[in-house]
C-alpha cells in the first residue's frame, strides 16, 4: 500500500493506494514545520489518519509546505517511521507535487495560482528551472494575495468605482486603521488579503475587475511563464484554487500570449494519486 500526502498551510489531503485498486481517502489540519510543532502532524497521523489505513503501508510520498530543507525533511520523515518503521519515505515540496500531478511523467511547465504562486519548467521526473520564488511581498503575481493587495489599494485610495467601492465597504465594513492593522499587525496577512479574491469572482463582469484579473495574469505569465527558454512549446499547467475559479480569464490571457494552457486542477491530490499508481507496479 502506498500512502501520497499533499500538504499545505490549512490542510493535508491523504490518498492511500492499495495494489487491487482500491483508494481511500482522509483529510487532516495543514502543517508546515517552519510554523507548527512536530507534534501537529504527529497527532493528526494517530488520530485522523491510522483508523482509515487498512493496510501495511510500504512507501510514502509526502509533498508539502515547508519542507526544501534537507533538515525539515528529516524531521517530518522522522514522524512518519514512527508509525510506518518499515516504509520508504520520500518528502518533496509541493512545486514538486503540482508538477507530478500537473505533467504526469512529461515535460511541461508546472504553476500554482492559489493564495500565492510559483512556476517551474519540469523535465518529467524532476524540477528542470525554476524562476525565484519571492514571497507576497516582494512577488506573488497573479496570485489570491496580490489580487486582494490590488483591490484594497484601490480601495483605500479611492480609485475603485463608486458603486464598486460600496459594495466592497458593506462587505468588509473595516476602516482602514483596521485594514492596516490587519495587515501589519495580525498573523497570517497573506490570506486575510487573499479572502478579497472571492468578492473579485462574484464581480468579474464588472469591468474593473475584469481588468484587475487580466492585468495580474498578465504579469504572472511575463514574470513565471515566459522566462523560461522555449515555453511556447511547451504546454503550461496550472493548480491553485485562484487557476481553477478564475480558469476561463487565465486562458484567455494565456492565449493572448501565444501560450497553450493544458490542464487546470484545483487540487493536485487526484493528479499525484494517478501518478503514483504506477508506483504499485513497481513494489
Amino acid at each position: 500500500m502506498i500512502l501520497v500526502a499533499d500538504s499545505g498551510s490549512s490542510k493535508i489531503d491523504w490518498r492511500l493506494l492499495a495494489e487491487d485498486g482500491t483508494i481511500q481517502q482522509a483529510q487532516t489540519p495543514g502543517f508546515n514545520p517552519y510554523y507548527q510543532p512536530l507534534e501537529h502532524l504527529r497527532t493528526s497521523i494517530q488520530d485522523q489518519l491510522l483508523p482509515v489505513v487498512s493496510g501495511e503501508v510500504t512507501k510514502i510520498f509526502y509533498y508539502g509546505t515547508g519542507v526544501s530543507s534537507p533538515r525539515n525533511q528529516e524531521l517530518v520523515r522522522s514522524v512518519f517511521l514512527e508509525f510506518f518503521s518499515k516504509a520508504s519515505v520520500d518528502i518533496e515540496w509541493d512545486l514538486l507535487g503540482a508538477a507530478r500531478a500537473l505533467c504526469g511523467r512529461e515535460k511541461g511547465i508546472a504553476c500554482i495560482l492559489g493564495t500565492g504562486s510559483n512556476s517551474c519548467r519540469y523535465d518529467g521526473i524532476r524540477i528542470a528551472e525554476q524562476v525565484a520564488n519571492l514571497g507576497w511581498i516582494l512577488a506573488d503575481e497573479g496570485s489570491g494575495t496580490s489580487l486582494g493587495k490590488a483591490l484594497l489599494v484601490d480601495y483605500l485610495r479611492k480609485k475603485m468605482p463608486e458603486q464598486l467601492a460600496r459594495q466592497f465597504q458593506q462587505r468588509f465594513p473595516f476602516t482602514r486603521e483596521e485594514f492596516l492593522e490587519k495587515i501589519y499587525q495580525q498573523e497570517k496577512p497573506s490570506t486575510f488579503l487573499a479572502t478579497f479574491s472571492k468578492f473579485i469572482f462574484q464581480h468579474l463582469k464588472e469591468p474593473y475587475c475584469y481588468q484587475l484579473v487580466y492585468n495580474a495574469f498578465a504579469s504572472f505569465y511575463e514574470e513565471n511563464v515566459m522566462k523560461y527558454e522555449g515555453y511556447r512549446e511547451m504546454p503550461v499547467h496550472f493548480v491553485g484554487s485562484i487557476a481553477f475559479y478564475f480558469s476561463d480569464l487565465l486562458r484567455q490571457v494565456g492565449n493572448d500570449k501565444g501560450i497553450t494552457v493544458r490542464n487546470i486542477l484545483e487540487t493536485p491530490i487526484a493528479g499525484l494519486a494517478l501518478y503514483h499508481q504506477n508506483d504499485l507496479r513497481l513494489s
